[in-house]
């Protein structure tokens, strides 16, 4: 007999996760913003809950359904993202609501319209406790969506949130034309300052040579089914950033992590001229090919540097 699993957030990524669910033979109820209802209705008498909303709607959730949450119940955190304010990713954020809660990570080069059309893909579940992760691991898992198991939720996070900000980069590099050697160059570089940033928070840098980071990175860098790709392709067009969202039509998480970024990176000294130009790019203080030229002309150093 299936589970009953809440779905919180029916955008593209909650839609599929609800669909592929509902397949396995779990009973699925479902909510979001555009819906209606009561997002309480559903975590109650739910035997777990899979959490897609984007990450600005985890900051209205998380204060106002974490104090109210069962506790028995787990919640698998599906969103990706750095918040600028508190530069909390999203399980944080729902863990400051309710310190006791059972959250678990799903993070993944996971491109929803694929999977809505049956193509395979494989995921990573993080989370402390292993018996809970091995669990749900078993739970989740089915012949279309392989699942593995981590014991690093905040890197699986955090790289699941870094690479958006790559794949922007990504698909300026593409609309620029600037060839295989450049983005070959331009990715391997955003690895490092990811891993920078990933290790200075806390996480496993283990964690983004994993499926959550390298492995999302490879997938949403380089398809035209991913929004911050294709948002980096209209800013290779000239678009401002609003522009840009509007051709996307869609979430950018990348957009708002790429400052949450920066930010971090001004608290602690690290060197991201990546995520600096984007940043740049996006609020209109240089051209795609200024923040090129910008990092072509920065000072020579080592590899490791």
């Amino acid at each position: 007999m299936g589970l009953a699993i809440g779905v919180l957030g029916l955008g593209a990524w909650g839609q599929t996760l609800a669909d592929l669910v509902e397949r396995q033979g779990h009973q699925v109820r479902s909510w979001s913003r555009r819906s209606g209802g009561s997002p309480l209705e559903v975590i109650q008498g739910a035997d777990l809950v899979l959490v897609a909303v984007a990450l600005q709607g985890v900051k209205h959730l998380a204060p106002e359904l974490g104090p109210h949450w069962p506790q028995q119940v787990p919640l698998v955190s599906c969103s990706k993202g750095l918040d600028l304010e508190t530069q909390s990713t999203a399980s944080q954020l729902w863990l400051g609501s309710q310190r006791d809660l059972q959250v678990v990570v799903l993070s993944g080069p996971n491109l929803a319209d694929e999977l809505a059309k049956g193509c395979p893909a494989a995921s990573v579940l993080a989370g402390r406790d292993p018996v809970l992760v091995q669990g749900l691991q078993q739970t989740l898992s089915s012949p279309q969506l392989r699942l593995y198991a981590s014991a690093d939720p905040l890197g699986v996070e955090l790289a699941g949130a870094l690479k958006n900000v790559m794949a922007i980069a990504g698909g300026i590099c593409d609309g620029l034309q600037l060839g295989a050697n450049a983005k070959a160059s331009l990715l391997c570089r955003g690895m490092a300052e990811m891993a920078l940033v990933l290790e200075r928070l806390g996480g496993d840098p283990a964690s983004l040579y994993g499926l959550a980071g390298l492995g999302d990175l490879l997938a949403t860098a380089n398809s035209p089914l991913s929004r911050n790709y294709r948002f980096g392709l209209a800013l290779a067009e000239g678009k401002g950033g609003d522009e840009a969202l509007v051709q996307v039509g869609a979430t950018v998480e990348g957009q708002k992590t790429a400052e949450a970024v920066v930010a971090v990176g001004e608290r602690y000294g690290l060197a991201l001229p990546i995520c600096q130009q984007v940043v740049d790019l996006v609020e209109g203080r240089c051209g795609p090919r200024e923040a090129v030229h910008a990092l072509m002309q920065r000072s020579l150093r080592g590899e490791q540097g």
